[in-house]
């Protein structure tokens, strides 16, 4: 699908994570042996960081930033694209094999970059990317 690319931020609409935000690790638009339909691995957030103010101590802001990840092959009919998208290179970080073999070892991983990313959002010098980054982030509100 040409809208759905690697990076872009994508809203998830049916089954266990409907609602949350996701990141496009890798398409597969003509399907392949186990799904014969176009989908895409997706990279998202289940449990988005809360609210932090400037007089909270440290150990409560470290407490409230913290992200729950989630790894999912999804199809193209239940992914909403956004128009955003983030610099995340996670491609290189999520292998193929490594989500069906040891999937929980790379959502430890991922929520690691997430929890960095999320930790250091006032060093991005791209405004477009700065706020793709800060909508990721953010928990949808509907």
């Amino acid at each position: 699908m040409g809208v759905i690319k690697s990076g872009k931020v994508v809203l998830v609409l049916n089954g266990r994570f409907a609602g949350k935000k996701a990141v496009v690790v890798r398409t597969f638009d003509n399907g392949n042996a186990d799904k014969k339909f176009g989908h895409a691995l997706i990279a998202g957030v289940d449990r988005a960081p809360r609210k932090v103010t400037k007089s909270m101590s440290k150990a409560k802001v470290s407490k409230r930033s913290k992200i729950k990840p989630f790894l999912k092959y999804v199809n193209y009919a239940h992914l909403m694209p956004t128009r955003y998208s983030v610099d995340m290179d996670l491609k290189k970080m999520i292998d193929e094999n490594d989500v069906k073999a040891d999937a929980v070892a790379v959502k430890k991983d991922l929520k690691k970059v997430f929890e960095e990313r999320f930790s250091n959002q006032k060093d991005l010098k791209n405004e477009k990317k700065a706020a793709g980054n800060a909508y990721f982030f953010k928990r949808l509100r509907f």
